[in-house]
C-alpha cells in the first residue's frame, strides 16, 4: 500500500509542477532569476513523506518556515527507479516556480543539486547529508551522526542484559558507516565484553535498504535470535520493521534521526524504543529558509554536532530518562566528546 500510494503522489505532484511551470512561462523563470522567494521547495529522498525519519524532519522545518514567514512551501515525492536527470528536473521545476531555497533531502541529490544550482545561480540550494558540492549558492547541511551514535552505543551497552547488541544499517554507504562506527565505539568504550552484531540491508538504495520495513524486520529478528537484546537502526523507513521486531520480542530498539518514541505511527511499539539518536534536520531546513528570507543566504558546509545541540540522544522514554546508570554514563560520554577527550570515529 505504501509504495503504490507514494508513486501516485509522486505522479500527481510532478504533473502539478509541470503544469505550473508551463503555465507561468517566462514569468516564473524571471522570478527565480531575481532570487526572490515564494517559499521553501523540498525534494524528498527515498522513503518519502511518512518515513518517520529525516524526510519528515525536513517537512517539519518547511512547515515552521511557512508559518513564520507567511509564505508557501511544497514537497515533492521521489519516484521508484528514478535517474539523476529526474532529480535534476524536480529541483529545476521548483526553482522555476520561484521556490527559494530548494532543498534536496539526501546524498543521492548531489549530482542534481550541482547541475540545478549552476543553472539558477540566484536561487539558494540546500542538500542534506552531502558536502561534496563546491558552489556559491549551495548549502551542505551535514551532521556528526557518529557522535549521537556513540551515545546510543553507551546506552545500549548499559541497557543490555545479554552483553549482546545489534546494528542494522539501511545501505552500505559512507554515511551509514558513520552511524555504525560511532555506535560500535560507544559500546566497546562502555563495556568491551558486549558483542556487536552488524548488518546492512542492501548495497544500494535502489535495492530498498531505506524503504523496506520487511527487510529491517528480518534483520532485527536474526540479530535477536543470536542473542541481541538492544538493536540500533540507521535505515530510514526500514527501521519501522526493526522497531516492530524488537517490540514483539520484548527487546529494546534504538531509533534514529527523529525521536521515534514520540512518533504516532510507532505508538504501538514505543514502550520498547529506549531512545533515539537524533539529528535536527528540521532546524537546518528552517535556518536555511530564514537566511534566504533575511537576505543573507547561508552557503558552504553547515555542520550540526553534539556541541551545537543538533545531534543528540532523546530522553522521551521514562525507562531511559529515569535510569541513573544509563544517564550518568551518557552524560559523561557527552562531556568527553564536547571537550575533545573522546574522539569518535566516522569509519568502522
Amino acid at each position: 500500500m505504501r509504495r503504490v500510494s507514494r508513486i501516485a503522489v509522486a505522479g500527481v505532484a510532478s504533473a502539478a509542477l509541470a503544469l505550473s511551470v508551463s503555465a507561468c512561462g517566462g514569468t516564473s523563470s524571471d522570478a527565480s532569476g531575481s532570487g526572490e522567494s515564494k517559499g521553501v521547495g523540498i525534494a524528498y529522498d527515498v522513503g518519502g513523506k511518512g518515513d518517520q525519519s529525516f524526510n519528515d524532519a525536513a517537512t517539519a522545518g518547511m512547515e515552521q518556515a511557512k508559518k513564520e514567514f507567511k509564505y508557501e512551501g511544497t514537497a515533492v515525492e521521489p519516484k521508484d527507479g528514478e535517474s539523476d536527470a529526474d532529480k535534476t528536473q524536480r529541483l529545476i521545476s521548483l526553482a522555476k516556480q520561484g521556490f527559494n531555497p530548494v532543498i534536496g533531502v539526501g546524498y543521492a541529490y548531489a549530482p542534481a543539486v550541482k547541475e540545478a544550482s549552476a543553472k539558477y545561480p540566484k536561487v539558494t540550494f540546500g542538500i542534506v547529508d552531502d558536502a561534496t558540492i563546491k558552489a556559491k549558492n549551495v548549502a551542505s547541511l551535514v551532521f556528526s551522526e557518529q557522535e549521537a551514535s556513540y551515545l546510543a552505543g553507551v546506552a545500549a551497552a548499559k541497557a543490555s542484559k545479554t552483553k549482546h547488541v545489534g546494528f542494522v544499517g539501511g545501505v552500505d554507504v559512507p554515511l551509514i558507516h558513520k552511524f555504525e562506527a560511532g555506535f560500535a565505539q560507544g559500546v566497546k568504550d562502555t563495556d568491551p565484553k558486549v558483542k556487536v552484531e552488524r548488518q546492512y540491508l542492501t548495497e544500494t538504495a535502489e535495492e530498498g535498504g531505506f524503504t523496506s520495513p520487511d527487510k529491517g524486520k528480518a534483520a532485527a529478528e536474526a540479530q535477536i535470535e543470536k542473542g541481541a537484546d538492544v538493536v540500533y537502526h540507521a535505515s530510514g523507513l526500514s527501521g519501522q520493521g526493526v522497531i516492530e521486531a524488537a517490540a514483539k520480542a520484548k527487546k529494546w530498539a534504538i531509533g534514529v534521526d527523529s525521536d521515534q518514541y514520540a512518533q504516532k505511527p510507532l505508538a504501538a511499539y514505543k514502550q520498547y524504543i529506549l531512545t533515539s539518536a537524533t539529528k535536527d534536520v528540521a532546524k537546518a531546513v528552517f535556518n536555511l529558509a530564514k537566511s534566504v528570507q533575511d537576505g543573507k543566504p547561508t552557503t558552504g558546509v553547515v555542520r550540526g554536532d553534539l556541541k551545537s545541540g543538533e545531534v543528540a540522544l532523546s530522553a522521551s522514554n521514562p525507562t531511559y530518562s529515569k535510569d541513573t546508570a544509563i544517564q550518568d554514563a551518557v552524560k559523561k560520554a557527552e562531556e568527553g566528546i564536547v571537550n575533545g577527550d573522546i574522539k569518535v570515529k566516522d569509519k568502522p
